[in-house]
């Protein structure tokens, strides 16, 4: 059993060390993502770097990275929360061993396990995803209170004491790899998408 764990965790690893962004933009643009706009490999910069249609490769691809991770207790019939086995491909994306230990801030890659683990809990976290987005136009704050409001509702609504851990360790992680992001929301810097509330109001104070 110990073996097989093990293996699961390895494997998930790897799964999540796939490095879509990059692959995605050196094979089809010639670009290295990594080179352009934040430097991040992950979903954000893909679109701000390659286009729409990339980008939504890239966050199809790291939400199924998640996803074929944790589930793979259910495909081996092993009796382990696929959350667990999941955050493999969290720190696989992170710290990729194929992209030089250097990854993206793992927000599409947790809703992948998510998905995995609770379906109609994935829509809802996708729905205030992108109530929030709309809303602050930056998928920093989104991505952040997004976790967090997962997190609670795991614990006061859904009463899943296991998610409710993961999540919180998530949202912590996130918060963490998004600190650069808090800084420049403090100094009125963040990147913004070109849409919503904000932006909107942004546009209307001739700011962009």
């Amino acid at each position: 059993m110990e073996l097989k764990i093990a293996g699961m965790l390895l494997i998930g690893y790897l799964l999540g060390s796939i490095p879509s962004g990059v692959w995605i933009g050196k094979i089809f643009y010639g670009k290295d993502i990594r080179q352009y706009g934040s430097g991040n490999m992950g979903t954000t910069n893909t679109f701000r770097v390659l286009g729409k249609k990339a980008g939504i490769i890239v966050l199809l691809m790291d939400m199924l990275k998640g996803t074929l991770a944790a589930c793979q207790p259910y495909l081996f019939d092993i009796r382990i929360n696929v959350l667990i086995i999941g955050c493999a491909a969290v720190i696989g994306h992170v710290f990729p061993i194929f992209a030089g230990f250097k990854g993206g801030k793992a927000v599409a890659t947790s809703a992948g396990i998510l998905l995995a683990y609770n379906p109609f809990f994935f829509l809802v976290a996708w729905i205030i995803f992108l109530t929030t987005l709309y809303l602050s136009s930056m998928v920093s704050i989104a991505s952040m209170v997004g976790m967090t409001l997962i997190t609670l509702l795991s614990f006061l609504v859904f009463k899943d004491n296991i998610l409710t851990i993961i999540a919180l360790i998530l949202t912590i992680f996130i918060f963490y790899r998004h600190r650069g992001n808090l800084k420049r929301i403090r100094e009125g810097d963040e990147n913004i998408v070109h849409f919503g509330l904000y932006y909107q109001h942004l546009k209307k104070q001739h700011k962009l």
